[in-house]
């Protein structure tokens, strides 16, 4: 009895195997893979003639295969209808088919990254043969190089065709090309290859894509995970700034310049308040007055008066603009026995020095740190 129960449990499990492995899906590989396919459109054959009075319908058949998502080739059967014309106002008909071997190159894998695109361009490159027959027209005309019967002639094609994938098995297509077809083909004698323009829509069919199985990961439901975490301390260093008061010492000087035999300020009111405004700004202050005249003129007794006269309206004009008498420690006059200047004018004057302290703000800045305690997870 154990045995039995052994037996199905172990084919249970085969089966519930063997259903994993079913569970899979068939994945189509864009290359390589065949196609066929038809077009219509409209061609032309050059020549002096007017080319769009030329203009016919034109048909393609072909069928091909992709090897790589760049390199494909086909053989390309296209026709029916074909004019020419002569002037002042002929034309006649006849009637083509060209079988061509075709290399193609997708421009657009070549240069992309992937090897799949819903809209790729394609660089067509090949040659064959071209038979032509039905020329009653060309002859009745009594063109010199009119042909009979069937003529054969050989053909080169390059042209272009932008591609549209509609679904895996189906893309819609404009090609445009160019066939050189050997002299006389169209009756005329040019002394080279005669051209013709084809430009064409179509459908292809594409099929005999590689398939791949590829199975399927059953779900299974997330197993949960013991979260560790750990604490360490986090130390931030930074920059403390602060303001200190620092004491500087300041000086001030300034001219007070006078006219002949005069005392009076005049026009230097602006200095005395220069000073003045210095003096409520700082402490400490103290200042000196000393006074001189010219010796271009007058005497030593009457210069002497002249600057003892401009020292004392020197120090009245301060106290006018509000500067304490206690600070202003001297009043001297030097008469014209010291010339501070060169020039004699410049020495009817009274010179203001003055010094004191003052109080700015400084930065100062100091490296500081602080600690923070930071939990973070490690699994």
């Amino acid at each position: 009895m154990f045995k039995r129960i052994m037996a199905l449990a172990a084919l249970g499990v085969a089966m519930a195997g063997t259903a994993v492995a079913q569970e899979s899906k068939t994945v189509y590989q864009p290359f390589p893979h065949a196609f066929i396919g038809v077009q219509g459109g409209a061609q032309t054959t050059f020549t002096n003639y007017d080319n769009l009075k030329l203009i016919t319908p034109t048909a393609s058949v072909y069928g091909g295969y992709w090897f790589t998502p760049v390199v494909g080739t086909r053989l390309h059967v296209n026709g029916i209808w074909n004019q020419g014309g002569l002037k002042p106002g002929s034309k006649y008909d006849y009637k083509y088919v060209t079988t061509d071997l075709d290399l193609m190159l997708n421009l657009v894998t070549m240069f992309g990254k992937k090897d799949y695109y819903p809209v790729n361009v394609y660089l067509i490159g090949g040659g064959g043969l071209n038979v032509a027959w039905d020329n009653a027209d060309a002859r009745g005309l009594g063109l010199m190089n009119a042909w009979s019967g069937r003529e054969l002639s050989h053909n080169a094609r390059v042209g272009a065709m932008l591609d549209w994938n509609l679904c895996r098995n189906l893309s819609l297509n404009l090609e445009v090309a160019a066939n050189s077809l050997r002299d006389k083909y169209n009756s005329k004698n040019n002394s080279r290859d005669d051209w013709q323009l084809t430009a064409q829509l179509g459908l292809a069919v594409k099929f005999g894509h590689k398939k791949q199985k590829v199975a399927q990961q059953p779900d299974v439901a997330p197993v949960a995970v013991e979260e560790v975490w750990e604490t360490r301390i986090d130390t931030t260093w930074y920059d403390d700034v602060e303001y200190v008061d620092v004491e500087r010492e300041r000086d001030i000087k300034k001219e007070i310049f006078f006219s002949i035999a005069s005392d009076s300020i005049g026009g230097s009111e602006a200095q005395i308040k220069a000073v003045a405004e210095f003096l409520k700004n700082v402490k400490n202050a103290e200042i000196a007055i000393v006074a001189y005249a010219d010796k271009g003129t007058g005497n030593p007794k009457l210069n002497m008066g002249y600057s003892q006269k401009r020292a004392q309206s020197t120090k009245r004009k301060l106290i006018e603009n509000g500067v304490d008498p206690k600070i202003i420690k001297s009043v001297t006059w030097k008469g014209d026995t010291e010339q501070p200047y060169a020039d004699n004018d410049k020495n009817r004057l009274s010179v203001i020095t003055g010094k004191g302290v003052y109080s700015e703000k400084e930065r100062k800045v100091s490296k500081k740190f602080r600690t923070e305690q930071v939990r973070y997870r490690v699994k």
